[in-house]
């Protein structure tokens, strides 16, 4: 699918420019907004569209428009800081000061959620292939701010976006790089429910996780391999994922490698 950028209705000189830069960015056209944009749409059917707005940029899909919010991560944050426990948080076993890799970044909630947690003292990086949806994502992440909570807008800050593909980054690091490398690939069978991901089902990596990028991921990290999937699915058992976390009744559990011995769940080193 081709991308092409243009702006609000009537934009200011900002915005505008804020467009012409996205398109740069990503080297696809620059078409000016001398039409409505239903017309647009029209013109190039074939196209996603993003737009240039005074409050940042919006896909616009096929299944809807997505622009960068923080989700559920602001409702998970108040529901940690409450002393309510978090199922990803639990399953990482993560605590302030560790460091965090998220391989497949997207909307970046949990990302946000391990940067609060691991504070200050941690870092976050979060890898995303999709090159609009790094854009969008890396965006929010560094202008979004969150006027009822210092706290969630320097979690924001603090996180890196790398736009690029994890099975090739995982390659370039290190044994023992991050305390945590952490996977949600978009899932086999998806939970149309989540309304925040349809518009970018299209843009994003829809490519299974392998067991070649779990071993790597077990080489790079210092405690744990978390890979986030559908309750239920076969994907644990396909990349032999043994211990899998989860609250009883949630839609998702937490598949979980102990790296720390660097030997896999059935009791042989995690070669590569």
């Amino acid at each position: 699918m081709s991308l092409i950028v243009t702006t609000a209705h009537k934009p200011a000189t900002a915005v505008t420019q804020l467009a012409r830069d996205i398109a740069a960015r990503l080297g696809v056209p620059f078409v000016p907004r001398d039409r409505s944009l239903a017309a647009i749409k029209e013109k190039y059917a074939d196209c996603d569209l993003i737009v240039a707005a005074a409050n940042g940029p919006v896909i616009h899909t096929a299944a809807g428009e997505y622009f960068f919010h923080l989700s559920m991560a602001e409702l998970r944050i108040k529901n940690l800081i409450n002393g309510k426990h978090d199922h990803m948080v639990n399953a990482m076993g993560l605590r302030a000061g560790m460091s965090v890799l998220d391989c497949t970044l997207g909307l970046a909630t949990d990302a946000i959620v391990a940067s609060f947690v691991a504070g200050a003292q941690g870092a976050v990086t979060g890898l995303e292939s999709s090159p609009a949806i790094a854009l969008i994502t890396g965006y929010g992440l560094q202008q979004v701010t969150v006027d009822s909570d210092v706290d969630i807008t320097g979690s924001l800050r603090r996180i890196q976006v790398e736009n690029t593909a994890y099975d090739q980054y995982l390659t370039t690091l290190a044994d023992n790089s991050f305390d945590i490398v952490y996977f949600d690939p978009m899932f086999r069978n998806p939970l149309y429910k989540s309304s925040n991901v349809n518009p970018i089902r299209t843009l994003a990596n829809m490519n299974p996780l392998t067991p070649a990028a779990v071993q790597q991921a077990c080489r790079v990290a210092r405690h744990k391999v978390v890979v986030k999937e559908a309750a239920g699915s076969a994907e644990f058992v396909r990349l032999g994922l043994l211990t899998v976390l989860g609250g009883k009744y949630s839609r998702v559990q937490y598949g979980v490698i102990d790296c720390r011995s660097k030997m896999g769940n059935g009791g042989q080193p995690w070669s590569v």
